[in-house]
């Protein structure tokens, strides 16, 4: 088998870098649960902080912090708004069924960002129905290509939503590459959510963590939920070590992601047989179909990976390419080379 040398497929495939190990090594922990980890306390004030909220707890996964947040804020048989490319919807295992027992109810945004008018059209307040409670909205949307919401959307969804006494949630999975792509701060971004959460195992390079921000009173109600679903820990200022490395060293370099990301797509654009989905890519992440007869996504996959290069195939002619701190510039251009010698052999 071929060795993966330059993989495309997902940001979450970046690994920590020595300077990161380092940290981790020697991190001074104890036990997080009675709160006596100090790199555990010191990245939950940092990122509460950082996304404008009273108090933060830290969890191993973003997906955890999606459960938890709908937990608290939803009763059973509630319903979440949220775009139909969400990630509670397509990849969290019918986790919000299961625990919050809540009804996601998908929105048809463009390219992942809907509106306040379709908010305001959707909710419903009549007892055989359910009783719409949550927003929530994924910064950026990652199967819509990465697309960022612009604030100016966010504050127009959050008035609308607050106006119908809904509370709001935010997706932050890859909220600091908005940030770095807009020059929005973080806390602009969350202002109007009373959840929001950053993920540190993508674009930021940790190996494990994301931190999931509040008030105190949700984050005092976020731990039971925690130690429910078994996210509690123990010494993890390890893990906590390597976040708190990636907030200081990783987050501007993003902007090379997003570099890397439109030197892909421009390479890709002049291919035959390769569709984008859109010429613009606003972060890390890039779509396109595959339209060369005889050839599909699952097909192009398996012969690029047979050359060095993975990516992942998101349908029958969809493939996802998303670029992160261990692909350069010079990775590009030999995927790209991987990419034309696929398209000329198929």
């Amino acid at each position: 088998m071929t060795p993966i040398a330059i993989d495309l497929y997902s940001d979450t495939r970046t690994k920590p870098v020595a300077g990161m190990r380092r940290a981790m090594a020697e991190a001074e922990v104890d036990d997080e649960q009675a709160f006596l980890d100090p790199e555990v306390n010191a990245l939950c004030e940092e990122v509460a902080a950082l996304l404008g909220k009273e108090a933060a707890l830290f969890l191993p996964s973003g997906t955890m912090c999606n459960q938890i947040a709908f937990c608290v804020h939803c009763r059973r048989g509630e319903e979440v708004l949220l775009d139909r490319t969400a990630h509670p919807i397509h990849a969290e295992a019918g986790g919000p069924a299961a625990w919050a027992g809540v009804l996601l109810t998908p929105l048809e945004g463009e390219r992942g960002v809907f509106g306040a008018e379709q908010v305001a059209e959707r909710v419903r307040t009549n007892r055989h129905a359910p009783r719409t409670r949550l927003v929530s909205i994924e910064q950026t949307a990652n199967l819509a290509g990465g697309t960022i919401w612009p604030l100016e959307r966010i504050e127009a969804v959050a008035a609308v939503a607050r106006e119908r006494g809904l509370l709001l949630h935010m997706d932050g999975a890859r909220l600091l590459n908005a940030v770095v792509a807009t020059g929005v701060p973080a806390a602009r971004f969350c202002a109007p959510f009373d959840s929001c959460w950053l993920d540190f195992s993508k674009g930021l390079g940790a190996p494990v963590g994301a931190v999931l921000a509040g008030s105190c009173t949700f984050v005092e109600e976020a731990w039971r939920y925690k130690q429910m679903l078994g996210g509690a820990m123990r010494q993890a200022g390890v893990l906590a070590a390597a976040c708190r490395w990636a907030l200081r060293h990783h987050v501007e370099r993003l902007a090379e992601d997003h570099a890397n990301a439109r030197r892909l797509a421009a390479g890709l654009a002049d291919l035959p047989g390769i569709r984008l989905e859109s010429p613009e890519v606003a972060t890390n992440i890039v779509f396109f179909a595959i339209e060369k007869r005889g050839l599909e996504a699952a097909g192009f996959v398996e012969r690029l990976a047979a050359r060095g290069v993975r990516m992942g195939a998101m349908g029958p002619r969809r493939v996802r390419a998303v670029t992160h701190l261990g692909v350069d510039e010079a990775a590009i251009e030999r995927a790209l080379a991987a990419v034309r010698t696929v398209l000329a052999e198929a």
